[in-house]
């Protein structure tokens, strides 16, 4: 028997850590990284485990220093506070295993401070490690031959996480991704043949996630329609659990922009309640997505901003990723990336310096050319020289891309043109559904109604500057004005968080804070 911790460090403040914003909710992280309660589970039952979430509570360094094996997991933002947690457990001779998306594409970078490490995907060679070490047999590293076969992928145990203490929760119905875009590394740890659990798996998994009292998941695949007839069936499923529980719960994902190319996927989608779909989009310019091989963003049927606005149309908001910096990118992408978002009515953007990440294509590509910066961390926020910016012009051209999308006026008149002036009708099926159920429809519109008013209460307490105060309190009564749409009074407050996140961030990296990038 063993004692094994099990630890996610804390990240680095980021876009999506939504940190400035998290006391607005009344929670500590944004969502549970997924493979903590899935090693858990995958761990036989004689031994006991402790799941450490850094982002909700303090390491114990004592109780790691009694336990028989501690596990970290990380990945690239987190890969320096992985080092100073390593650091000290090896000063206190603890027996330590690393596995997870960074040591995956980066073996080495942690050296003599890992007596274990797990490379890719880790269904098998856990259990298979955890075996050898009982009997003092164990290797230093792990592999799996195969890609995991998820339908034998058992229930994270949530039961182990303080779920109270995030804000959504996580779920998992697939990995792998189909396309072959160059600065990826989707492939190279999941592979590009998608694979999905079976529906019985994932209703356990809903299941398990209302148990643990939490109703809103992020579907965390990253392209879950990279098999579209196979999700098509998962999602039957998901809608007909859905009906027979009278709608509990309400997801995000991540998706490919052909999803606009197929009207019924799009339509299981909002019938799984499906609020939000977060979309790798990456650029405007063409040249740049034809050199990083993002076909899937030229297919014909529409410009991307059409594919976009029929998205939005079904009423699932479109989130998105946008890169500055490739190849073919010069002074002219920051205007054109400004101009594509506003006009796209994405009211949140990620927007980040292309990155090369090991074992990619585009790492080995400019590897060869010589267009890496190989400090850790690199001086100007990415370990890639652009070929027609220079670096500072890049740095200085992504912070003020930043800074301009998250103006005031900017977030939220692109707020307002999606929810005002296109009036998406966010969740319809959902509500449809609880139109023939007076009651529970009462219920899921008056919790709407409390969140909205004690996220715009807090904001009213806790966000010093007046200004900003004024422009919440303009806009929510703006959209009384035109609209008094509970869930969406509900998402224009969180809204205003999400923006209050993004204005602190904003303004730390301008006065010294850092680049907030993945590198």
């Amino acid at each position: 028997m063993a004692h094994i911790v099990i630890i996610n460090p804390r990240f680095e403040t980021s876009y999506w850590g939504m940190e400035h914003a998290l006391p607005l909710f009344d929670v500590k992280a944004n969502l549970p990284v997924a493979c903590l309660p899935l090693l858990a589970a995958l761990t036989p039952a004689e031994h006991t485990v402790t799941l450490v979430d850094e982002n909700i509570e303090p390491i114990d360094y004592g109780l790691c220093e009694r336990a028989d094996i501690v596990a970290l997991t990380g990945m690239i933002v987190q890969r320096f506070r992985m080092t100073e947690i390593l650091t000290e457990l090896k000063r206190r001779n603890c027996f330590t295993v690393v596995g997870g998306p960074w040591v995956t594409v980066k073996e080495d970078y942690f050296g003599n401070l890992v007596d274990v490490s797990f490379i890719g995907e880790a269904e098998e060679t856990w259990p298979k490690f955890l075996a050898e070490w009982q009997e003092g047999h164990h290797a230093r590293r792990y592999e799996q031959a195969d890609k995991t076969d998820m339908s034998k992928v058992p229930v994270p145990r949530f039961d182990l996480l303080k779920m109270d203490e995030y804000a959504v929760g996580s779920i998992q119905f697939s990995r792998g991704c189909p396309f072959t875009c160059d600065f990826c590394d989707i492939i190279v740890v999941f592979g590009r043949k998608p694979r999905i659990k079976t529906s019985t798996q994932i209703v356990a998994e809903m299941e398990a996630l209302l148990a643990s009292g939490m109703d809103t998941a992020f579907i965390v695949d990253d392209n879950l329609i990279g098999n579209k007839k196979a999700i098509k069936e998962v999602l039957r499923d998901v809608v007909a659990w859905q009906e027979r529980h009278h709608y509990p719960m309400t997801f995000l994902t991540e998706a490919s922009i052909d999803l606009a190319d197929d009207a019924e996927l799009m339509q299981l989608m909002v019938d799984a309640n499906i609020r939000t779909v977060f979309i790798g989009i990456e650029t405007p310019n063409e040249e740049a997505l034809r050199e990083t091989k993002k076909l899937q963003n030229l297919r014909k049927g529409g410009t991307m901003l059409e594919k976009i606005h029929a998205i939005q149309q079904t009423g699932m908001e479109v989130w998105c990723g946008m890169i500055l910096g490739f190849d073919s990118d010069d002074a002219t992408i920051f205007d054109a990336q400004r101009v594509f978002i506003r006009d796209a009515r994405i009211v949140n953007a990620m927007i980040g310096m292309l990155a090369a990440i090991p074992k990619t294509p585009l790492y080995t590509r400019l590897a060869k050319e010589g267009r890496l910066d190989h400090d850790d961390p690199p001086a100007y926020g990415t370990n890639v020289i652009p070929l027609k910016l220079s670096r500072e012009t890049l740095r200085d051209g992504y912070l003020s891309v930043l800074s301009d999308l998250h103006e005031p006026a900017a977030y939220f008149d692109r707020l307002d043109a999606l929810y005002i002036d296109a009036r998406i009708e966010p969740e319809s099926t959902r509500l449809r559904h609880l139109r023939r159920h007076p009651l529970r429809l009462l219920a899921l519109n008056a919790t709407w109604a409390f969140e909205a008013v004690g996220i715009f209460l807090r904001l009213m307490r806790r966000v010093k500057e007046a200004d900003l105060r004024a422009t919440y309190r303009a806009r929510l009564f703006n959209l009384l004005r035109h609209r008094r749409s509970p869930v969406v009074l509900q998402i224009y407050a969180i809204k205003c968080a999400m923006h209050y996140h993004a204005h602190i961030m904003v303004q730390q990296m301008r006065t010294g804070g850092g680049i907030v990038n993945s590198f």
